[in-house]
């Protein structure tokens, strides 16, 4: 045993309650073990797993920002992005729309890019040149049924992380026709044929699918996809597509016309749209739409999402805002308590709400 008189130079700093005496410090030491004990305590449980797929953090990077090049994508890893999400990949070339293609205010973005890539062949270069420094999402695009499960098919060859189907943008329809994602029966029809063309290849990736605000009920879309073997989703895609117009030429000012709106805007909608999807069918979701703040992100994991998706904010905040909104979600769950971010992902719906 200790003398008594060595005892009371120590203090007991911390117990469990079951307790666990987690340490002791001398009082007459500077003691930076305390500190560092303190930062372990406070210290928030950010990863979180997504089909299966673990993330350093829930923050990833949307798809048509940032993602035309390893580069690119490297760079939002770097500044504190928790995984990414490619351009979204044509089977061949595809030209999109002439500028201007974008523009914003300080309470939206309109952008009508028109899905612009390069195909399936410069991809492969992106994806060699990556390395993998978090996980990647490839997003994949195509304008027939048939032609999603060629594209599929090929990026998967590839070994993404995870794949989503992009069927949901809204300033491709003069060329396309009305979006999948506004149809029931088309958007499963999709889902089904690209979930097929993978399992016959014996590839194991998760299949997400990107759906659009633009319908009645987003549910019911996100159900028909769930039915049909989706494994989760991502929502939103922006709203629209709207128009702006420019007062001194008097004309729009995008040469599209219209273009899909996004923005700090549009986040009630992405919200609600995310919450809709996951009561619904339980599966994990990436809410992506009007994010800007930590607490934006907070607010959308609430909401049901376990990632949330981050794109326009880079026109606001430079894409060091990715390390920005870890660090202010770090914060909010110091504050209010929360020491493993898995605990709020859909408790908006645990209160009977």
């Amino acid at each position: 045993m200790l003398a008594p008189r060595l005892i009371c130079k120590f203090s007991i700093f911390w117990v469990l309650s079951k307790g666990v005496i987690l340490a002791v410090f001398c009082k007459k030491s500077n003691c930076c073990f305390l500190r560092i004990l303190l930062e372990f305590l406070r210290m928030v449980k950010m990863k979180v797993k997504f089909c299966g797929v673990e993330f350093k953090n829930p923050t990833v990077l949307a798809s048509g920002v940032l993602g035309v090049t390893a580069a690119s994508l490297k760079r939002v890893v770097e500044n504190g992005a928790g995984g990414v999400t490619t351009k979204s990949i044509w089977l061949k070339p595809h030209e999109g729309h002439k500028n201007p293609t974008m523009f914003g205010t300080e309470h939206y973005f309109m952008n009508a890019v028109g899905l612009s890539d390069a195909g399936i062949e410069k991809a492969k270069d992106l994806f060699a040149e990556y390395g993998r420094p978090a996980p990647l999402i490839a997003s994949i695009v195509a304008g027939k049924n048939y032609e999603f499960a060629k594209v599929a098919t090929e990026v998967a060859k590839m070994r993404p992380d995870i794949i989503e189907i992009n069927i949901s943008c809204p300033n491709v329809e003069d060329e396309f026709g009305t979006p999948f994602a506004c149809s029931a029966v088309s958007a499963a029809a999709v889902v089904k044929s690209v979930k097929d063309a993978i399992k016959d290849e014996k590839f194991k990736i998760p299949v997400i699918v990107k759906l659009s605000p633009n319908v009645p009920s987003i549910a019911s879309i996100a159900s028909a996809c769930a039915e049909a073997g989706a494994d989760g989703f991502c929502a939103i895609n922006t709203i629209g597509p709207g128009m702006a117009i420019d007062l001194k030429l008097r004309r729009p000012i995008l040469t599209n016309r219209v273009g899909g709106v996004s923005g700090p805007g549009i986040k009630p909608v992405a919200v609600k749209c995310v919450n809709d999807i996951w009561r619904i069918t339980r599966l994990p979701v990436i809410g992506t739409g009007g994010v800007m703040t930590g607490e934006d992100a907070i607010e959308m994991m609430m909401a049901g999402a376990t990632l949330v998706g981050i794109g326009t904010m880079v026109y606001y905040r430079g894409v060091e805002g990715f390390s920005a909104i870890v660090d202010e979600m770090k914060a909010w769950c110091e504050k209010n308590g929360v020491k493993d971010l898995n605990e709020i992902i859909g408790c908006v719906n645990k209160s009977g709400t």
